[in-house]
């Protein structure tokens, strides 16, 4: 082998390592986020045992998942250094799969769907807390607040509908005029 190839195997050997080391520092990275935000939705949530255990299963299956992905990984780098033409798309597709993959694992269970329940719950009452507390400063600064563009649209609907009956009756007043 000369020294050019050498060199040229070596330095590309060394790139694919590099990528494989990024690759595997971004899946632990993504699982551990994946794990924080999986956890915290599981203890704001007060699951049965059976629950919690499904969820505990099914996160178990998510990291199967990507240990198996890892070994993919492992595979195709070695695939590389034997002298196949592996692409970096390859290394991509397999962790895009990968994370698709666990992700369905954890969120058809039921677990996941409490834990979504109770963030949309929680969401929710921040949402009415920060209008409450909107409704409250703009009233203090002498603001029309949504409240007070409410009470008077309700005014208008029904002045508008008591002139209507108004205007009902006076018809019908002419049109008893104009008969006689």
């Amino acid at each position: 082998m000369s020294e050019d190839t050498q060199y040229n195997w070596l330095n590309m050997a060394e790139r694919m390592n590099e990528a494989m080391a990024r690759s595997v520092e971004q899946n632990m990275e993504a699982q551990a986020k994946f794990m924080d935000s999986w956890a915290e939705g599981v203890e704001s949530t007060m699951l049965d045992e059976e629950t919690m255990t499904e969820s505990v299963e099914s996160y178990g299956r998510a990291y199967e998942v990507w240990m198996d992905a890892a070994d993919q990984m492992y595979e195709r780098v070695t695939d590389a250094a034997e002298g196949e033409d592996v692409s970096f798309t390859e290394f991509r597709d397999i962790w895009l799969r990968s994370a698709n993959d666990a992700f369905k694992e954890v969120m058809s269970t039921s677990a996941f769907a409490a834990s979504q329940g109770s963030m949309v719950e929680a969401m929710m009452d921040l949402q009415r807390e920060t209008n409450e507390v909107s409704e409250e400063t703009l009233s203090q600064l002498g603001f029309s607040t949504r409240g007070d563009v409410d009470e008077i649209a309700g005014r208008l609907v029904e002045l508008e509908r008591r002139q209507q009956d108004v205007e009902d009756k006076l018809d019908r007043i002419l049109d008893h005029l104009e008969d006689e």
